[in-house]
């Protein structure tokens, strides 16, 4: 089993480390192509706040189109130093842990605001995943900050980027697992990217969704269109007031029809997206199997 995974490892690695380049480039003409189009594009966006979003992040969302994502880099003490981490590691128990974090992370109260509480679960399970498998403090803090910048990729859209976010995360954990410096260091064994890896896919991508539904404002579309050479409608006369609200009712209703059968079909191609990535992470997660009939004793 362990071959098998350090082979998969080595083919990720090359993998990483070949398309890597190629995919930055490519995913920086694709926000440029989106920034173009947006300026063609004669749509009013409006953002409204969901169940748990506040207010305050409307003006923040206002640009639809997220900006590209980060390019790679080393990230061992970023958030969490030395001495945040040494403060970490005095702590006796679980919940003294957690007041600890929460002040090193500038959260206010996390037993008033929900996201603030979301934030402490997520760093404070993964500080206990980081204690289980024995890392070092600088593997700590790297986890920490890793699992950090995915979390702000994530929240820098409302609109669905899990594949972006992904090849993002693999890229960050390459960088922390093969030496070539001063672009990437060997700071995690083999063992230990497998690990981190499952955890990472089975905690926070699984729930993807649901943190991108809590961290950002729910958008809808407000379409106008005009049409280019026709003259502006007339005026109704009073008495035909009643065939005007004929007609509207019948515009609203055609219109509701429309709407309907184009949600659906967005709906559709979502659940086709979400199936496919499903597939692939089940994939990922599945070790390399021998193929039927090799290992079965023969029968007579």
């Amino acid at each position: 089993m362990i071959r098998q995974k350090s082979s998969q490892f080595q083919g990720l690695r090359m993998q990483s480390e070949l398309e890597q380049p190629s995919e930055l480039r490519r995913e920086s003409e694709d926000f440029n192509s989106v920034d173009e189009s947006a300026t063609h594009m004669g749509t009013g966006v409006r953002t409204e706040s969901g169940t748990v979003a506040s207010v305050e992040d409307e003006d923040a969302a206002a640009n639809l189109f997220p900006p590209p994502l980060p390019q790679p880099r080393i990230c061992m003490w970023k958030y969490l130093d030395i001495h945040s981490m040494q403060r970490l590691e005095k702590t006796a128990n679980v919940e003294e842990m957690r007041e600890v974090l929460a002040e090193l992370l500038g959260l206010g109260c996390p037993e008033q605001s929900l996201r603030d509480a979301i934030t402490l679960d997520l760093f404070s399970h993964a500080l206990i995943f980081c204690h289980q498998q024995s890392f070092s403090l600088e593997q700590t803090s790297a986890a920490c900050a890793l699992l950090q910048d995915l979390h702000k990729a994530c929240v820098a859209t409302p609109l669905g980027n899990v594949e972006e976010c992904y090849r993002y995360f693999t890229s960050v954990l390459f960088c922390h697992g093969v030496r070539r410096p001063p672009f990437s260091i060997n700071l995690f064994k083999e063992e230990q990217l497998l690990a981190l890896a499952d955890y990472v896919v089975n905690t926070y991508f699984r729930h993807f969704k649901l943190y991108k539904y809590v961290f950002t404002p729910q958008v809808r579309l407000d379409l106008s269109l005009t049409y280019m050479g026709l003259q502006p409608p007339k005026l109704w006369p009073e008495d035909e007031t009643g065939h005007v609200s004929i007609l509207r009712a019948y515009i609203k209703t055609q219109l509701n029809k429309e709407l309907g059968q184009l949600q659906q079909l967005v709906e559709e191609r979502l659940k086709a997206s979400e199936e496919r990535l499903s597939s692939k992470l089940t994939v990922l997660e599945q070790p390399s199997q021998l193929p039927p009939g090799k290992g079965k004793n023969k029968t007579k």
